[in-house]
C-alpha cells in the first residue's frame, strides 16, 4: 500500500510521475504528473481509493480518477507522445517526452519528481527513480491512475473508428483478437510500425 514517506523525505513540492501504454501495439503513450500540496489535508477515506492502478477494477479506477482531479490542494498534468513520435524516437524516448510534457502542464514548479520505473525524463528539479513506485508513493499511484484512465479513454475513442481491433477491451495490446484483426484488416494509422509484430506484418504485405 502506498504512503507519503518518499514525499516527506524529498524537497517540496513533490510530484509523482507515471506512464501508461509502453507495451501496446497501437495508440499513444500517456504520462501523468501529480502533486499533493497538503498531504495532511487529504481525507484518509479518499486515500484508500489510491493504489496501483493495474490492480483496480475499471469502475474503482474511474471513481479514483474523478476524486483525484477534483481534490483541493492538488495539481496534475497530462502529456502524450504520438505513434509517430514513438516510431521515430523509440518508446523509451517517447515516454520521457510524454513525462516532460505532463510536468509542463502543472501549475507548480516541482522540487522533486518521483518517477515510477527507470525511464527518467530530464526535468529542472531533482528526479528520483522508484521501482514499483505506484505501490510505494501516493503521488505516483495518483499519476498512475490518471495516466491509465486517460489512455483507456483515448483507446475507447479510437475503437469507435476501428471497432474490428477491440481496443476498447485490449487497449491496443497484442491480444489474440487484436492479432486476428490485424491479419484480417491490416495495419491502421494508429499502429506502431516500429514494433516488431507490426513491422513483420507490413513486410509480409509487400
Amino acid at each position: 500500500m502506498p504512503d507519503f514517506v518518499l514525499e516527506q523525505r524529498s524537497l517540496s513540492p513533490v510530484i509523482g510521475i507515471d506512464e501508461a501504454g509502453c507495451g501496446p501495439w497501437a495508440g499513444p503513450v500517456v504520462a501523468a504528473a501529480f502533486a499533493f500540496l497538503d498531504p495532511a489535508g487529504i481525507n484518509a477515506e479518499h486515500l484508500k481509493l489510491i493504489s496501483d492502478s493495474k490492480q483496480l477494477s475499471v469502475a474503482r479506477r474511474e471513481m479514483a480518477y474523478t476524486q483525484l482531479i477534483s481534490w483541493p490542494d492538488t495539481y496534475y498534468g497530462i502529456g502524450y507522445a504520438t505513434v509517430e513520435e514513438i516510431d521515430s524516437l523509440n518508446i523509451g524516448q517517447a515516454t520521457r517526452l510524454a513525462m516532460s510534457r505532463a510536468v509542463s502542464q502543472l501549475r507548480v514548479q516541482p522540487g522533486t519528481a518521483l518517477v515510477d520505473g527507470i525511464r527518467m525524463p530530464e526535468l529542472p528539479c531533482f528526479v528520483k527513480s522508484v521501482i514499483k513506485g505506484d505501490q510505494k508513493s501516493y503521488s505516483i499511484a495518483a499519476a498512475s491512475i490518471i495516466a491509465k484512465v486517460t489512455r483507456d479513454r483515448i483507446m475507447a475513442d479510437l475503437h469507435q473508428e476501428y471497432p474490428e481491433y477491440g481496443w476498447v477491451k485490449n487497449a491496443g495490446y497484442g491480444t489474440a483478437d487484436h492479432q486476428k484483426a490485424l491479419h484480417l484488416y491490416g495495419v491502421t494509422p494508429h499502429h506502431r510500425r516500429s514494433y516488431a509484430p507490426i513491422a513483420k506484418l507490413l513486410k509480409s504485405a509487400v
